[in-house]
């Protein structure tokens, strides 16, 4: 990478003035905790829900959740850190619920976050994920697909075993599936369409990025049985929440560790995907601008030096500015959502974390 991006620092990063109290740094370490938490209690349901499954589907979904290698045999490896099984629980949380009462809805949200990615792993020909080949580069694009399916059916089912809510909870969560699907339906559009601008992608990220993220906010508030205002509240928050996470996501598609994203050096920039940094950079009328839509929009194939030199025409044409001050305006947006709810502590950590996760 040229001297001028290297010597920025890596993205993920604490930021200053960010935080729920409006100034002072992040406080990373209670969101972590509050994610770590999330985990060790929907853990055991999570695994008891995958091990129904026929053992051919229950080994690749475990292998993709991260417990056993393709054989089956128990291995240390990355998983996913568990953001929407976390906010279903801290909305709960906010509504006065403790968190037994929602691990069904948690569990539930999570699988069907996790049957997307295998799917969006097929559809973007992605190999690696989380250090380790995907899905369908170990058993197949057709297996891939089944076992993202699979994952779906689990969803519902689990939190139809829910003690409260559980019919409305399906509905809600089955509509953000559909708009999950309509989102992915334009951001596969984009890949080959060169009239894509910064708002279309906005509208696709609405529908793509935020929809889980609303509903889980949404669903950890109904399965508490809070009154319909707080229910929508929670997913507004959840909405712009998914906006800022998926900004700080597609900057780590250019400017990530490896090492911590799971995924190649510029993974993003290789497959000319029109991120929001892209697409800011294709848009702006500097020179870097200029010189970055000529490289990328040119069908000439990209190798390593070319990627590099992308990532910096990116942040001098400032789509990596801008994605990072979107990000910290949706964080606080999100915030202004469940101001009035003093038990809302848990989400505006989430929210902090959200901002300067670099995984």
């Amino acid at each position: 990478m040229s001297s001028s991006a290297a010597a920025e620092p890596a993205f993920g990063m604490p930021w200053e003035g960010v935080n729920h109290h409006g100034s002072g740094r992040l406080s990373a370490p209670r969101g972590e905790q509050i994610l770590a938490r999330a985990q060790q209690l929907t853990r055991p349901l999570l695994r008891a829900a995958v091990e129904t499954l026929p053992d051919e589907l229950a080994l690749m979904a475990g292998y993709h959740l991260g417990w056993w290698d393709a054989d089956g045999i128990a291995v240390p490896a990355e998983s996913g850190k568990g953001l929407r099984p976390a906010l279903v629980l801290a909305a709960a949380r906010a509504a006065g619920c403790p968190p037994e009462a929602v691990l069904h809805a948690a569990v539930a949200v999570e699988l069907v976050h996790n049957f997307t990615l295998i799917h969006d792993d097929v559809m973007d020909g992605d190999t690696m994920r989380r250090g380790r080949p995907t899905v369908w580069q170990v058993w197949g694009i057709d297996d891939a697909i089944l076992a993202g399916d699979a994952l779906h059916g689990l969803a519902v089912w689990t939190l139809s075993a829910a003690p409260v809510a559980a019919l409305s909870g399906i509905a809600r969560l089955e509509d953000a599936v559909i708009e999950l699907c309509l989102g992915q339906h334009h951001d596969c559009d984009f890949e080959t369409s060169e009239e894509v601008g910064l708002q279309d992608c906005l509208r696709t990220l609405r529908h793509k990025g935020s929809a889980l993220l609303g509903c889980a906010c949404a669903l950890g508030a109904l399965s508490a049985a809070a009154p319909a205002d707080m229910v929508e509240a929670m997913e507004r928050f959840g909405r712009e929440l998914g906006v800022a996470f998926q900004l700080v996501d597609d900057l780590m598609g250019i400017w990530g560790d490896p090492a911590r994203t799971g995924k190649p050096v510029g993974s993003d920039l290789l497959r000319r995907k029109r991120s929001l940094p892209v697409v800011a950079a294709l848009e702006s009328p500097t020179a870097a601008g200029r010189e970055f839509a000529d490289l990328y929009c040119s069908g000439a194939p990209l190798d390593d030096a070319d990627v590099a030199h992308a990532a910096d025409l990116i942040a001098r044409a400032g789509g990596r500015d801008w994605a990072r001050a979107e990000s910290v305006r949706h964080v606080r947006a999100a915030k202004a959502c469940i101001a009035g709810y003093r038990g809302a502590h848990d989400l505006m950590e989430l929210a902090d974390c959200v901002l300067h996760r670099d995984r």
